[in-house]
């Protein structure tokens, strides 16, 4: 089996795995300024898909702007995800540089999706391929690939501890070779129980001082997720953002996420903000607590919520995610300001940073490798990708990182 690399090796973001130079394996695109995308765009045969983020699915309508239409095969959220997504990258840089498809090339998705459930193995490119739950997102797969002489799994984002919205991923498929991820390879993350406790005793005690907490959170996951916690706790709160429309799109597949009752009872705990910024204004003055986009601050309803609450030493924010380094986000948790809409903005407002990761930390993801200790594991998706397959190699694990660009023979 022959592996090349177009993205994904030794960074977090476009990740691209093309197997026998006739099946691929994501087609995403690294969000910097301009975004980066995969360094080769092939002619595969098929495409398959691991998951809907971003990194993962971001360039995925930019294979279908030529000739080629390949089948392009994903679970039924991470197919409803990828064409959301990209209709917000074309509403956002559609006609320049910074997209890489039309959207033509959009329309052309659904003539070529098929749809998948977990553990229904399917041919494409010549390949049995079957998908198992990584337990990151809703629809979220282990993908593996067996092309009659190696068996290839490649892990896509994965977590091995239950998440509300989610289950922990459980599937060891018998495999030669594991294309490993590894974004928090060098992390432990703090017990979920304990960062969920400490987040609720936070937003509850500033909402009983008369206060607001504005939530930044992902559309995809950890809006839902939040909004999980905020109904089990009776904390009142509103949603808005891309997260409305991804949280009525998991109620329609309600196989895919952990509980479905659940999920449908914190949708109706919830509320939903329908307005525009007259209405978000005035939310401001509500003791409650406010999840939306955009999660690192770049964007989205946000933008209207933190110059609102901004000034008032009693008020929140609660970050819940990853923010990237030159991100308002991240300029926020570091400088005590943030830039938004062109202005660097003081900010009052306390702000806290939880850690609802929905990826396995440096143990999880070496309990997982543990049980593949016979097979090539090549690790990727990581800023320390060569320093996570050295620790590898040192416990006898035939492990390696290749680069950006690189052919693999296995």
């Amino acid at each position: 089996m022959e592996l090349r690399l177009l993205g994904g090796a030794h960074e977090v973001g476009r990740s691209a795995l093309l197997v026998n130079d006739s099946l691929l394996l994501d087609f995403g695109m690294l969000t910097d300024n301009p975004p980066q995308f995969p360094v080769e765009t092939p002619s595969p045969d098929a495409v398959v898909v691991s998951h809907g983020h971003l990194d993962h699915v971001g360039s995925i309508p930019a294979l279908l702007s030529g000739r080629n239409r390949p089948r392009i095969h994903w679970t039924p959220p991470t197919a409803e995800l990828a064409r959301t997504l990209a209709r917000d990258t074309l509403k956002l840089h559609g006609g320049t540089l910074q997209c890489p498809f039309t959207e033509n090339d959009l329309k052309r998705v659904g003539e070529v999706s098929e749809r998948h459930g977990y553990r229904e193995t399917f041919v494409a490119a010549g390949h049995e391929v079957t998908f198992y739950d990584a337990g990151h997102i809703p629809g979220s797969a282990h993908v593996l690939v067996d092309d009659g002489e190696t068996r290839l799994l490649y892990t896509g984002d994965f977590h091995t501890d239950d998440q509300r919205l989610v289950a922990g991923t459980t599937a060891r498929p018998d495999a030669d070779v594991v294309v490993c991820e590894s974004t928090y390879a060098d992390v432990t993350h703090e017990d979920r129980g304990t960062v969920e406790e400490a987040f609720v005793e936070s937003v509850e005690r500033t909402l009983w001082q008369g206060g607001t907490v504005v939530v930044p959170a992902f559309a995809i996951g950890r809006t839902q997720e939040l909004m999980l916690v905020c109904a089990a706790h009776d904390i009142p709160c509103y949603v808005d953002g891309m997260g409305k429309r991804v949280t009525k799109m998991l109620k329609r597949n309600p196989e895919f996420v952990r509980d479905a009752d659940a999920l449908r009872d914190a949708t109706s705990h919830a509320r939903f903000v329908t307005g525009r910024d007259g209405q978000r204004r005035r939310i401001t003055d509500q003791r409650a607590a406010i999840i939306t986009t955009s999660g690192m601050l770049s964007g989205g309803p946000a933008m209207t919520y933190i110059p609102q609450i901004r000034a008032n030493p009693t008020n929140k924010i609660t970050m819940t995610g990853y923010q990237v380094e030159g991100t308002p986000g991240r300029s926020l948790l570091e400088t005590g300001r943030a830039e938004i809409d062109g202005r660097v903005m003081p900010v009052s407002a306390q702000v806290e940073q939880y850690d609802f990761s929905a990826h396995a930390d440096g143990g999880g993801i070496r309990g997982f490798v543990d049980d593949y200790a016979d097979a090539t594991v090549l690790v990727n998706h990581g800023d320390r990708c060569a320093w996570f397959a050295e620790r590898l190699r040192e416990d006898g694990i035939d492990a390696s990182a290749p680069d950006i660009g690189a052919t693999v023979t296995v």
